[in-house]
């Protein structure tokens, strides 16, 4: 596995020179459950957890790993590996953690460009994709707006939408797709270059699990119907 496909090379030499010296290996936090975490390495993945010290001398969330980031790791057998240092993060994707006042949630890091997922039948919100946005900024995150299940409105309407968010966001991309039809998928798909990290932001029935399993051309995630009353997805 090569792991500049996905995006090791954005970590500055002199950091993974550092990891070699000492006898560590590289790798990405692909999930987070509970501190324990799958990362992957040049090798396939592996189950992980963090060092003692790690732990000890953390002194906020920011100071864990989080999905996204670059470690430095021991392995041993049976797949289980070590974390020991958290590399350089170029952005994040974070917000306030509503369970501890002043405290940031860390949710992704070394994001290159977030998806700005919006339905435009029910789900569409300039105020939302606004904020969607600020949290990209402050973070260092490029963003594109996707605009979800197009098949569902009238034209005349959807340009409206479009010609709403270039009024107000004029500097972002819009893309505008129908997981029904695909159309609009084939430009996104476009966008995605080897050697990036993308990451879906958007509410729960706008289509971001429909739209992953059609840019990776594959069922990876389970999609089902959604209720007309909520514009939730059922379980």
């Amino acid at each position: 596995m090569n792991l500049a496909d996905f995006g090791y090379e954005k970590i500055p030499e002199i950091y993974r020179n550092d990891i070699f010296s000492k006898g560590l290996v590289p790798a990405r936090v692909i999930a987070e459950h509970k501190e324990r975490y799958a990362v992957l390495t040049e090798d396939g993945e592996l189950d992980a957890e963090i060092t003692g010290n790690m732990r000890f001398t953390a002194n906020a969330c920011k100071d864990f790993p989080a999905v996204g980031d670059w470690v430095a790791i021991s392995v041993f057998e049976q797949n289980v590996a070590l974390k020991h240092q958290i590399l350089p993060r170029f952005s994040v994707i974070a917000r306030q953690d509503v369970a501890q006042f002043g405290e940031i949630q860390l949710i992704a890091a070394n994001i290159d460009v977030a998806f700005m997922v919006q339905a435009v039948d029910r789900d569409f919100n300039l105020n939302r994709l606004e904020r969607y946005l600020t949290i990209c900024y402050q973070g260092k995150v490029e963003s594109i707006i996707v605009l979800t299940k197009t098949d569902l409105i009238e034209i005349p309407l959807l340009n409206e939408i479009e010609l709403s968010i270039k009024a107000r966001l004029e500097h972002v991309a819009v893309v505008k797709i129908s997981n029904l039809n695909l159309s609009g998928i084939a430009e996104l798909s476009r966008r995605i270059e080897i050697g990036k990290t993308y990451c879906l932001l958007g509410s729960s029935g706008v289509g971001k699990s429909s739209l992953m399993n059609n840019l990776a051309g594959i069922p990876l995630m389970k999609t089902d119907s959604i209720s007309k009353s909520t514009t939730k997805e059922g379980i």
